[in-house]
């Protein structure tokens, strides 16, 4: 029943929860047909905060509840007890303002995976085409990039010595170079491309959603926090929510998206009502679709950060340790959009096997031409860098499940990493190949010597420990709102990602992937969202 004191913000065709990189690519195609009225909510607020825009700046937007949710994990027996911080974005743009804007797809063996899952028209085959549709690559088009969309993709603007010097070394360990990991198979050594423009990061928001504003038929509402959504029976009738802290609703005519990503998502269904029973039970909210899927089946890469103490050769952390160091850098960026600050957390990438079994890579290097005891902190007082690196398609499973039935309360979110013993074993093989890399001929000049986890942990065992205590999320959870058939009893959304049982509602973002992609989930998840909009107005015009 609606609060008779809200304001009524009226009816649309089509209401999207989250206006992250899913949300604001479904309200520029949704409002496209000036006959939709569309509503785009997002809790957080406007992305006008000066670091959102320069690159370097995620080290401000996350841990910052301006522009973060700020949530923490469970205490994990994985991580030897520790939880972490989990970043999510909370601005316009969502994760796209805040994450290490690397453009990365995946294998086309993910999305073959996903079709053998059930979940017709989602092969690599099938998802090419959105990708090329949504991108503008500074290398123009050819079969498998596109240059025609909005979302920019470029060469970063510095390179490292000591990173070309890992590259090398990654080839002569037998990880070829590469100069694009975006193709089918992404292995090999390289630079990552990133979602800039002229030194400036470039986010959801600034492609899809800034341009469109001025629609009439589109209506943006930032601070505006769902509470939970109506339903008649089991059909979705609107939404109560809060805006700028008052009441209101908003009436659904045509279909509810929940785009607030794989913590959001599954926060609110549970919330409205669409969940484990017993779970929505033990919180006293009434049942209005028993789906035991929801939250569940959570996954998310867990990132080893190997730090190697080095000579000879410059890395960031003495130069960024130093005033004169940091006003170098501020005057390079400023003037010239170049130098460390418009450095993604990671530019050097690389797609390995931990053992040759492997088809193809389930490993992925981030390194870093700097070292912390964690993101966020000040670097440490040496030259040094990070090798960080994690397992692409992790075994364990996680969760999240509401804590309270207060929609303003933080979930549990329970990743298990390396709850799977196979999960413990890839993590020790990762260990040792990053250590035969490090010790390869083109990596001697720099006289590398390992700072974490030390050398002298040598067994599986002991690796598998360490991992736990080196270990941190790369911000790449997914899974919670799981696409499967109906005959899936773990599945909450079908191939077109309508919530099994419901009428009216679909989830459109990354929690509705079934297995995790083999690398950085930003753009299939744009992805995701480009083909959830065709098959919605696909689907209207029926």
């Amino acid at each position: 029943m609606a609060d008779s004191a809200a304001r009524d913000l009226g009816s649309f065709d089509y209401v999207v929860v989250g206006a992250g990189t899913a949300g604001c690519l479904l309200a520029n195609r949704l409002s496209a047909d000036p006959k939709n009225r569309v509503l785009l909510l997002e809790a957080g607020g406007k992305d006008d905060y000066f670091w959102i825009r320069v690159p370097v700046g995620y080290l401000f937007t996350m841990n910052n509840p301006r522009t973060d949710w700020c949530f923490e994990t469970e205490p994990s027996d994985g991580l030897n007890g520790r939880s972490l911080g989990y970043p999510r974005g909370k601005t316009l743009g969502g994760c796209s303002s805040i994450n290490g804007m690397i453009y990365m797809r995946g294998q086309a063996r993910d999305y073959d995976h996903w079709r053998q899952l059930g979940n017709t028209g989602w092969g690599w085959d099938d998802v090419l085409p959105y990708f090329k549709k949504t991108e503008n690559h500074v290398a123009g088009a050819d079969e498998m990039h596109g240059d025609q969309g909005e979302w920019r993709v470029e060469d970063p603007r510095i390179k490292w010595e000591i990173l070309d010097a890992f590259r090398d070394a990654a080839a002569e360990t037998g990880i070829p170079n590469t100069n694009d990991f975006n193709r089918g198979n992404n292995e090999g050594c390289g630079y990552f491309e990133v979602n800039q423009k002229r030194g400036v990061r470039w986010s959801a928001a600034d492609a899809f959603l800034h341009p469109v504003t001025t629609r009439p038929n589109l209506t943006v509402l930032t601070k505006a926090h769902v509470r939970q959504i109506r339903f008649d029976g089991r059909k979705v009738t609107g939404l109560a929510l809060w805006h700028e802290d008052q009441p209101a609703e908003a009436k659904v005519e045509g279909e509810l998206v929940l785009a607030s990503g794989a913590i959001g998502s599954p926060q609110l269904l549970q919330l409205s009502g669409v969940g484990p029973g017993d779970l929505l039970q033990e919180h006293g909210i009434p049942l209005v679709a028993d789906v035991p899927g929801v939250g569940e089946n959570l996954q998310d890469h867990l990132q080893m950060r190997l730090v190697f103490k080095v000579k000879n050769t410059k890395t960031l952390n003495l130069r960024a340790n130093s005033l004169i160091g940091r006003v170098g850098m501020g005057m390079e960026y400023f003037l010239f959009k170049r130098g460390p600050m418009t450095m993604a957390p990671s530019q050097l990438g690389a797609f390995a096997k931990s053992d040759e079994s492997r088809e193809t890579p389930n490993l992925q290097y981030h390194i870093q031409p700097l070292s912390t005891p964690k993101l966020g902190d000040p670097l440490h007082p040496f030259e040094a860098f990070t090798a960080s690196v994690c397992n692409l398609r992790p075994e364990s499973r996680g969760y999240v499940r509401i804590k309270s039935p207060h929609p303003r309360g933080q979930p549990a979110i329970q990743p298990n990493y390396l709850s799977d013993p196979a999960d413990r074993k890839v993590a020790a093989d990762a260990i040792q190949l990053t250590r035969k890399i490090v010790s390869a001929p083109a990596m001697a000049p720099f006289e590398p010597e390992e700072f974490l986890p030390g050398l002298q942990f040598k067994s599986d065992e002991d690796l598998a420990r360490e991992a736990g205590n080196i270990g941190t999320t790369i911000f790449h959870p997914v899974g919670t709102c799981k696409m499967g058939p109906a005959t899936d009893t773990g599945a909450v959304v079908d191939e077109r990602l309508r919530v099994h049982g419901i009428e009216g509602l679909r989830v459109i973002d990354a929690s509705v992937m079934p297995t995790i992609t083999s690398g950085n989930t930003n753009a299939p998840t744009l992805v995701i969202a480009e083909k959830a909009a065709e098959m919605m107005l696909v689907d209207a015009r029926r």
